[in-house]
């Protein structure tokens, strides 16, 4: 008589050595092993009987037929993470029973701004629940820390959003410039910010200024990005702020606080209504020079985005007195002509041309778009560093920038267009970039194979640079997926998920 049979017992296995994943794997390798593996599962027969009660020797085949397929299931998913140990910093590891992405292809959402930091922050801020306004809007106050070269708290700021809810598109618009004194600009980084996030962000504005001003207060690495312009411009008006001990700029890896400009984030993340966002900075600002208050605030304002149908879909930018409606005649004039216009990039000046301005993009698999771009009007602005609140406040000119020609661009593809059903792309750089964004978009809109015979004729579209002085962001929603991409490509940091 053979002996009665026992419950047959597994022992939870480590499905993979955790360091052969990235952190995005770690929710489902737990979810995983709690499918595979049950504590106090008991096997059934097809008719729904326990195999214990059964002779044992039907116990034993149905225990080691299922050790047979577990075993074949942890082999699989080995030699699939083994594929990839590190993982890509552009493209989150595939879920088990999922799909791979290619680099820049996430399924949710992404965002791309100039310094890994803050593209880490906008990232976290869209995990947390936030729309892309929320992860814009964090990640552009956390340039204005760690990049105070290109923006900042004296910055000005345009945006263009596209609601996918809506599906309009809505300008953010500084309002008229307003002189704080001679030759300096009154700031309105704040009230634009809060503005655009009080309309249209989700999660609280308090939220979006912890990262930033921890930041500010802790300190904060000095990038290429930030050094070069440090090393070509030299310290004056600049220290303590970027500079060593001995006058010297600060370098790459090195680190900077800017304690001042933590407590104007702080004091700002507690502004009851947008026009009073900046109240605060304003009046340490009029103290350090010794001014007069201004008899008005700033006035940024949203407004509907300037629109041209054209074949393939709607194109919206932003607003006069801007020079966007202009690229958008000349968008309409190339597509007209066919042909994709004059060399983007005219003989230059072979000296790099130092950034005044900086832009990043946020985008959904929904297909809702943030761009958004600011300037200083001249590397470091003023280059008035004020000792209060560690601002550097924008200069005030009257001729047009290069800012003036960062023009964000959206296009939303028609019903019956499937390549595309919602495209950004936003320039920064010289007066140029605006050619720029024209060879880009209707190289878009040819086609790779129509692109192809273009670069036979006329040579290679930008691939490497924009006109070898400027940033070109370049973002997509195709088949519910985010599209991410920058010219050059080593410019800016995508995090997505």
């Amino acid at each position: 008589m053979e002996p009665e049979a026992r419950p047959v017992h597994y022992r939870q296995l480590l499905l993979w050595d955790p360091s052969l994943g990235s952190e995005d794997d770690e929710d489902n390798e737990e979810e995983t092993s709690e499918l595979v593996v049950s504590n106090s599962w008991r096997p059934h027969n097809s008719l729904g009987n326990e195999v214990g009660g059964l002779p044992g020797a039907w116990a034993r085949l149905g225990a080691a037929l299922l050790l047979l397929v577990t075993g074949f299931s942890l082999a699989a998913r080995q030699l699939y993470i083994k594929s990839d140990p590190t993982g890509s910093q552009a493209s989150a590891a595939p879920r088990p029973g999922g799909h791979s992405h290619p680099p820049g292809v996430y399924h949710h959402g992404a965002i791309i701004s100039p310094a890994a930091t803050c593209s880490h922050l906008g990232r976290e801020l869209l995990i947390a629940g936030g729309n892309v306004v929320d992860a814009g809007v964090g990640a552009a106050l956390c340039l204005a820390v760690v990049h105070p070269h290109t923006t900042g708290l004296g910055a000005t700021f345009w945006a263009l959003f596209h609601n996918s809810s809506s599906g309009s598109p809505t300008a953010l618009m500084p309002g008229p410039a307003q002189p704080l004194a001679p030759g300096l600009r009154l700031p309105s980084a704040l009230p634009s910010l809060r503005l655009l996030h009080a309309r249209f962000g989700r999660l609280p504005w308090s939220q979006l200024l912890g990262g930033p001003a921890s930041l500010a207060q802790d300190g904060f690495l000095v990038d290429t990005a930030l050094a070069t312009a440090l090393a070509a411009r030299g310290t004056k008006g600049l220290c303590p702020l970027l500079c060593h001990a001995d006058g010297t700029p600060l370098g790459a890896g090195a680190r900077a606080t800017n304690p001042k400009l933590a407590a104007v984030l702080r004091l700002a993340a507690q502004a009851p209504a947008p026009d009073l966002a900046g109240d605060d900075l304003l009046s340490l600002l009029v103290r350090d020079l010794g001014l007069r208050r201004p008899q008005s605030r700033p006035t940024p304002a949203l407004e509907p985005a300037v629109q041209r149908a054209i074949p393939q879909g709607v194109l919206s930018t932003t607003p006069g007195p801007s020079t966007c409606p202009e690229l958008l005649a000349m968008v309409g004039a190339a597509l007209r002509s066919g042909e994709p216009g004059p060399d983007p990039c005219p003989a230059l000046s072979a000296a790099p041309v130092s950034p005044v301005g900086t832009v990043l993009a946020t985008v959904d698999s929904s297909g809702s778009v943030l761009l958004l771009t600011s300037s200083l009007s001249s590397p470091f602005g003023s280059g008035r560093l004020s000792p209060s609140t560690g601002v550097l406040l924008s200069d005030l000119v009257a001729k047009p920038t290069a800012s003036a020609w960062a023009c964000p661009l959206l296009l939303q593809g028609s019903s019956d267009d499937t390549e595309a059903d919602m495209l950004g792309l936003v320039a920064s750089g010289t007066p140029a970039v605006a050619r720029v964004v024209t060879r880009a978009l209707l190289s878009h809109l040819a086609g790779p194979q129509t692109q192809a015979q273009h670069e036979r004729r006329q040579g290679p579209t930008l691939s490497t640079s924009v006109c070898g002085q400027g940033t070109l962001l370049q973002v997509a929603v195709q088949a519910e997926h985010a599209h991410v991409s920058s010219v050059p490509s080593s410019c800016c940091t995508v995090q997505g998920f």
